[in-house]
């Protein structure tokens, strides 16, 4: 199978010891713990909801690597957890945390789960038939590995890349949606 992940293209694509910041499903001295999305619009999508970017302008500094990565014998386990869970904000890690951990105490080396950061059908792509379309809507999901993992080989697909503002529609944000701007009202004299 060949997943997705972004990262500063400075570093290697995998987290190698335990110092990688906590997350959704590993707390602080956890790791490594990688995130792998199935699509390369979720992994870009992951990042955008971290970094909270919204607007397509915030998207002109960006420079990220994006990598291919090949993964075998996954376990097709799911967290044990309601949707609003496994979807929310930061206030919901430590739910994700304690899931993971006990997945983690049944000998699994990783699991599976709905991506947090993309809108439903959000994971689609493209095809080419009259020209570029939408693909069909798809669910987009993040596994979740434990552990090193130098059995994993990846190809950088992109060095200093950024996503395409049209993702920014598909990305589940933290917190509310901001309210669409209203154009102005020009007053009659």
């Amino acid at each position: 199978m060949i997943l997705f992940r972004h990262a500063d293209p400075r570093f290697p694509f995998l987290w190698e010891d335990a110092a990688q910041p906590a997350a959704r499903w590993h707390g602080k001295g956890e790791g490594p713990v990688h995130y792998l999305a199935d699509t390369p619009d979720g992994a870009w999508a992951e990042f955008l909801r971290h970094e909270e970017i919204r607007e397509p302008e915030e998207l002109e500094g960006v420079r990220r690597a994006l990598w291919a990565v090949q993964v075998a014998d996954l376990e097709d386990v799911e967290p044990d957890l309601a949707e609003g869970i496994l979807l929310g904000d930061p206030e919901t890690y430590e739910q994700c945390q304690k899931e993971a951990a006990r997945l983690l105490s049944l000998g699994l080396s990783g699991f599976r789960a709905s991506s947090a950061a993309l809108l439903p059908g959000g994971a689609r792509g493209w095809i080419v038939n009259g020209g570029l379309q939408e693909g069909p809507d798809r669910r987009g999901e993040v596994w979740v590995l434990f552990g090193r993992r130098p059995d994993l080989v990846g190809w950088r697909a992109a060095d200093e890349g950024r996503p395409h503002p049209d993702l920014l529609l598909r990305v589940r944000h933290f917190g509310p949606a901001p309210l669409p701007s209203q154009p102005a009202v020009r007053e009659e004299t």
